[in-house]
């Protein structure tokens, strides 16, 4: 029987734990905040980050708003994230991104505060994870291929040998998360596919996991998937229903594939709610290393 990848259920559990120790910081005199900064009233960001701060109070942690205007210049954000750096209430934040035309993104990126890198975006923090290839490490990781190792974990999925295919070069994952997968503790052997790859199918049909991130309804279709693979799906695309009348979240693994799977991570429902305890669980985090 194929299992399903419940994210919703392994975020609540990680969410569980992660209100315990806030309580714990909480009576050791420490609270830990997040920070969001918001520019402009794009509908999709807004939401986004009304749910990050939802999340916050659901587990404990404090959150530090800031917004500014769509016509907000460089200078004006980069005041704004300097004052997130200086604010020693925010544990940790994110700028939401994208940002409006014109502003120089990874400019913005490159002046947080590496120590309050939520996301765990930042170059130097996407550098330490390419220095460590075994052993703790003591920075911020990149929330969405944190997620997927930790949805898979959760349902004692070894990846230690294993040949994973993943579609997407997207910073967001599809390049970060090999860092993760490589690491000795993970162990297993990745194949990066992109639009300059040959032979997409036939990278994925020898894959015993593939990681989906192209942002392309519907692109893995059973004919690209081999028996007892695991499929994650991580791309994001709006389709409209021509049924329902209105638009719908479609991931990149046809849903014709689960039948052959081992496993699958629904979309929505699988690695989204990950990836959102996992900006949780680095802040946490953060606040705990004041106290060691």
């Amino acid at each position: 029987m194929t299992i399903k990848l419940d994210g919703k259920q392994t975020a609540a559990t990680i969410k569980a734990d992660l209100t315990a120790r806030v309580r714990r910081l909480r009576d050791a005199g420490v609270e830990p905040g997040l920070g969001t900064l918001l520019v402009g009233s794009d509908p999709g960001s807004v939401k986004y980050v009304a749910g990050k701060h939802a999340d916050c109070a659901q587990v404990g942690i404090r959150s530090i708003k800031r917004e500014l205007p769509a016509d907000a210049g460089f200078d004006d954000i980069a005041e704004a994230v300097r004052s997130l750096n200086d604010d020693p209430a925010c544990t940790g934040y994110i700028v939401q991104l994208p940002l409006p035309a014109g502003i120089d993104e990874n400019a913005i990126i490159g002046l947080i505060d590496p120590a309050k890198d939520a996301d765990g975006m930042h170059p130097y923090n996407l550098g330490e994870l390419v220095l460590h290839v075994r052993g703790d490490i003591a920075t911020p990781l990149p929330c969405t291929p944190r997620g997927v190792l930790e949805l898979l974990n959760a349902y004692g999925i070894d990846l230690n040998g294993k040949e994973v295919c993943v579609l997407g070069r997207g910073i967001t994952i599809g390049r970060t998360i090999g860092l993760l997968l490589s690491r000795k503790e993970v162990n297993a052997t990745v194949t990066l596919c992109h639009t300059g790859t040959r032979d997409i199918a036939e990278h994925a049909r020898r894959a015993d996991v593939i990681v989906a991130a192209m942002g392309s309804a519907g692109f893995v279709t059973p004919d690209m998937v081999r028996e007892g693979a695991v499929l994650v799906d991580v791309g994001v695309s709006r389709v409209f229903d021509e049924e329902a009348g209105r638009y719908r979240i479609k991931g990149d693994i046809d849903k014709a594939c689960y039948d052959k799977a081992y496993a699958y991570s629904p979309n929505p429902g699988g690695v989204g709610p990950m990836t959102r305890a996992m900006l949780l669980a680095n802040v946490v985090e953060m606040a705990e290393r004041r106290i060691v």
